[in-house]
């Protein structure tokens, strides 16, 4: 198996098809989707067709990536980049298994996808969302250099907006 990056406890690699049985499990927890917007598939057979669907490497070069747990060899959840045709922009996002949160593994994974998107794409800006109650997930993007920007109403919810530009200081 190819990784894309890898950090000090994580590989990163693109999801495939073998996923889906944790890709299923890990949509299937409330507290896990509580602030994506998502809803759990139905079974493991949506998440397959999911996964067996899923462009974002093709289209762009870069997606949402596997969290794997080097120490166990074992999905833990995902981190990635995604572009947003329609506004143009790029996103980190990150979703992690609900006994793995509070290990720092959302920081780790997105620290190392915000310098593979500076360094090795190229991308000048990237924006993280987060449901203004996620105030977890606004931690991580604010360690991770990212800066308020804006509020904005999505689907009847609100979400803080924030951006990190390519500098000198972090590439």
């Amino acid at each position: 198996m190819q990784y894309v990056i890898e950090t000090e406890r994580l590989y990163l690699r693109e999801l495939n098809i073998t996923d889906s049985q944790k890709f299923f499990e890990l949509n299937l927890n409330p507290n896990v989707i509580k602030y994506t917007g998502d809803k759990a598939f139905k079974n493991k057979e949506e998440a397959l067709s999911f996964l067996e669907n899923y462009k974002d490497y093709k289209e762009n070069g870069y997606g949402r990536w596997a969290a794997i747990d080097k120490s166990s060899n074992v999905f833990i959840g995902w981190c990635g980049l995604k572009y947003n045709k329609s506004e143009k922009i790029t996103d980190i996002g990150f979703r992690f298994f609900e006994e793995e949160w509070n290990k720092g593994y959302a920081t780790e994974s997105a620290l190392a996808c915000i310098e593979y998107g500076f360094k090795q794409l190229k991308l000048n800006t990237i924006i993280g969302r987060a449901m203004i109650d996620n105030t977890a997930s606004i931690r991580v993007l604010e360690k991770v250099g990212l800066s308020f920007i804006d509020d904005i109403t999505i689907d009847g919810k609100e979400w803080a907006t924030f951006q990190i530009v390519c500098t000198k200081q972090n590439i």
